[in-house]
């Protein structure tokens, strides 16, 4: 039998970019991290926050609807500048239902980077549609492995 879904409620994914407008210490990221697990278990949405030197990359997945408005909110939201869409489609599957938001803060390097060493958070900043996707799903998997306990 087929379920005849609604277009809003189609699940989709999408990763943006943004830079925060201040700096956000441990205190701020925690009240942060507190009421978008609140607003996205009540409205569906689960994904993941990656916050390094003031920038967040955030992957987000849920109802089309939903993840729609989330976005409306964040680029409207005085915390954030230079919000950008760097990846959004369909999904066949959540990839991170278990966390209505994952946090893994991101070191920054301490000193010069191995020759031939890349930087995930950098190529998804470069405008290269396939560099920004591996950097996805690098950043995904790094996420995964470290924040088992995350939500």
């Amino acid at each position: 039998m087929s379920v005849n879904h609604r277009a809003e409620d189609r699940l989709v994914s999408l990763v943006y970019s943004s830079t925060g407008s201040e700096e956000f210490d441990d205190e701020r990221l925690d009240t942060l991290l507190a009421e978008s697990r609140a607003a996205n278990r009540e409205n569906g949405v689960t994904g993941i926050l990656l916050y390094r030197a003031g920038r967040f990359v955030q992957f987000l997945e849920g109802p089309a609807s939903r993840i729609a408005s989330l976005m409306r909110s964040i680029v409207a939201d005085p915390r954030h500048r230079n919000v950008r869409v760097l990846l959004q489609g369909d999904a066949e599957r959540r990839h991170f239902p278990e966390w209505t938001m994952g946090y893994k803060r991101v070191a920054e390097a301490t000193g010069p980077l191995p020759e031939g060493f890349r930087s995930s958070f950098e190529d998804l900043e470069g405008g290269d549609p396939d560099g920004m996707l591996r950097a996805v799903r690098e950043l995904s998997f790094w996420f995964r492995v470290r924040a088992r306990d995350a939500d």
